[in-house]
């Protein structure tokens, strides 16, 4: 019996065969390599993306800074006390004015329109007495009733517009009795007739 042995056949066999396992093993050792590198490009990628940036995180947080402080201190600008205070410290209906030695020679009065004011004039402690009252707008503020009593107190009605707004100085002279010329002026109020705030 004859038997032949083909050894160049088994010699390719076995090269093939080292040759597939090394191919196997490269292709394998290329997608562990591969998937090692994807996957911490994914996690540091993952991991930035899930935390903000430092310009984002500073912006952040001077928002909510500027927005803490814009609540400390109440939003926007507030509103100007001095003009909402005058009109809602005028007087209204009837109302005194009493003046005494030593007090200012000028004094400032709000009303609301129809309002009555009473003047009184203490008597003075020098040389000279109250001698009269003008009033520079007479269709805001109109006089009457001057006198001045025996003491020397002097007393005038005040009767304020009752439709118009506007303006007057209530101006009171002094003279010396018995003595020659013009009395001058002594006192001043000004008072200014504001109308009621309008509803709605």
């Amino acid at each position: 019996m004859l038997v032949v042995v083909r050894v160049g056949s088994g010699r390719e066999a076995l090269m093939r065969w080292w040759a597939g396992w090394g191919v196997v093993a490269g292709v394998a050792v290329l997608a562990a390599c591969g998937s090692s590198g994807d996957g911490g490009g994914v996690g540091a990628s993952g991991s930035r993306s899930s935390e903000p940036s430092a310009g984002t995180s500073a912006s952040a947080s001077a928002g909510s800074s500027g927005a803490a402080s814009g609540s400390a201190t109440g939003g926007g600008p507030s509103s100007s006390p001095t003009a909402s205070a005058s009109p809602a410290g005028c007087a209204a209906g009837h109302t005194d004015v009493t003046v005494s030695p030593g007090d200012a020679v000028e004094r400032h009065l709000c009303v609301r329109p129809g309002t009555v004011v009473s003047l009184v004039l203490r008597p003075r402690v020098d040389d000279k007495r109250w001698a009269a009252a003008h009033s520079s707008a007479p269709a805001f503020v109109l006089l009457s009733g001057w006198r001045v009593d025996s003491d020397g107190t002097a007393h005038t009605t005040l009767r304020c517009a009752t439709v118009r707004p506007g303006a007057a100085d209530v101006s009171v002279t002094a003279k010396t009795p018995d003595v020659a010329g013009a009395a001058r002026p002594a006192f001043t109020l000004h008072v200014s007739v504001v109308p009621y705030p309008t509803q709605g």
